[in-house]
């Protein structure tokens, strides 16, 4: 059986001839236009970064690696006795394309169990912090003080050819997401658990031994594996996504990149909107008199939050139009493992009532939920009600697909990321020629 490393290393000798033939005989073709909207715009829309991770239609939603998320779900070796697949075996997944066997799936887990010691040190920072920091700038703070362990930066520091550049990033990366949960289990003991750290279990997938270390009991092993892969990449342009690839681009290692990824993440517009979410809808059930209200009130409701200006959270996405699939697998879940919680029957009734209110209403592009809608109430079913650390979850997510991302940017030898810009003179200048 060839390894998770021998593997990816024969994928990257067959995709670099594809990548060099692009560049050499097709350099000059034209893919897209750029509009003064999207100059300005944040860049929205222009296809100018290249991933075979993943990737999103308006339509069908993520796909990773070209199977939706039901195909993955469905195909991947699932952990013996629970419904979903482990982490583990995605991570192979997104890194080759192939869906491993059990023997190569648990062939990662061993891996990554023997590279999940976290080192004193990064403790030791953490609680150097003083207790109100908020839990991502504990995240951030403890990936990059791990910076020193870069096996990269030892390796280009020592003189290296740049085709081996992704080998030490693959062995800085399995590092990293082998002691993501550990470090993100600890973060929350520690502030919201009076300090009573849980050491990891000795061969527990990430699933599974992020569950032990929480203090959780089943089945949120299971709405670990299953969020960590829903959050793990859409595209490359998101924030988290490009700040990684952008930060990587200069040659700096998985820690420097991440970390930044990771920043990027806490920003309001970006990983805080799942508890923002939660906070709306909980707000709902205690306006509507604390109990599920009726159709006609949340109805009443909807309108009347549209009509006073503000927005229904959760609902809407800059690319997607339809229901998000993220946010329909989050549903299947909580069909299944908490139908009767009250929280999700509102998240359920909004669902049906409000795409219908959001399409009369007229001004939203997209009536249809987001995986946003759903995610935070399964943490909060399970305990988590520390808004603050719902950012932490979607970071270790997070972390398996712009990783795979940045050891496929040093394979194939992308280089530093530089945009051209210009000034608000030349915009006019075009306005007024276009004009």
């Amino acid at each position: 059986m060839m390894t998770l490393k021998e593997k990816l290393l024969e994928k990257i000798l067959a995709h670099r001839t594809r990548t060099s033939a692009l560049l050499k005989n097709h350099r000059d073709v034209v893919i897209d236009q750029v509009t003064i909207g999207q100059c300005i715009g944040g860049v929205r829309d222009v296809k100018c970064l290249v991933t075979d991770i993943s990737s999103l239609d308006p339509y069908e939603g993520i796909r990773f690696r070209g199977k939706t998320i039901r195909e993955t779900f469905d195909a991947l070796p699932n952990v013996p006795g629970c419904e979903y697949p482990y982490v583990e075996g995605f991570w192979y997944f997104l890194l080759t394309g192939e869906i491993p066997s059990m023997e190569e799936t648990l062939a990662v887990v061993e891996d990554f169990s023997l590279r999940s010691q976290v080192p004193r040190y990064v403790f030791d920072v953490l609680r150097a912090m003083p207790r109100d920091t908020h839990p991502m700038t504990m995240f951030s703070t403890a990936i990059l003080s791990m910076q020193r362990e870069s096996v990269f930066a030892r390796k280009y520091s020592e003189g290296m050819k740049k085709r081996d550049y992704w080998d030490p990033m693959y062995e800085d990366s399995c590092n990293l997401l082998a002691r993501l949960p550990a470090i993100a289990a600890y973060i929350y003991r520690m502030k919201y658990r009076s300090d009573t750290f849980i050491p990891g279990g000795k061969y527990l997938d990430i699933g599974g031994n992020f569950a032990h270390m929480m203090g959780i009991p089943r089945p949120y092993d299971d709405a670990a594996r299953m969020t960590f892969i829903l959050h793990s990449d859409h595209e490359s342009g998101n924030v988290a996504s490009h700040a990684t690839h952008l930060v990587a681009s200069a040659l700096s290692d998985a820690y420097y990149s991440l970390s930044a990824g990771i920043n990027g993440l806490a920003g309001p517009l970006h990983g805080l909107a799942n508890q923002e979410v939660l906070r709306w809808i909980q707000g709902v059930l205690h306006h509507l008199g604390g109990e599920v209200p009726t159709e006609a009130d949340l109805s009443r409701f909807l309108w009347d939050t549209l009509n006073s200006g503000q927005v229904i959270p959760g609902y809407g996405h800059a690319v997607l139009r339809k229901t998000d699939p993220r946010y329909t697998a989050l549903k299947e879940f909580c069909e299944k493992f908490l139908p009767d919680y009250e929280l999700f029957k509102v998240v359920n009734m909004i669902y049906k009532v409000a795409p219908p209110i959001l399409m009369e209403h007229g001004k939203a592009k997209d009536p249809w939920p987001n995986l946003d809608a759903q995610s935070g109430v399964i943490h909060w079913y399970y305990g988590i009600t520390d808004y603050d650390f719902y950012t932490v979850l979607f970071g270790v997510g997070r972390a398996i697909g712009v990783l795979a991302n940045i050891i496929w940017d040093r394979a194939l030898g992308y280089p530093i990321e530089r945009p051209k810009s210009v000034t608000t003179d030349m915009l006019e200048k075009w306005a007024a020629k276009g004009d």
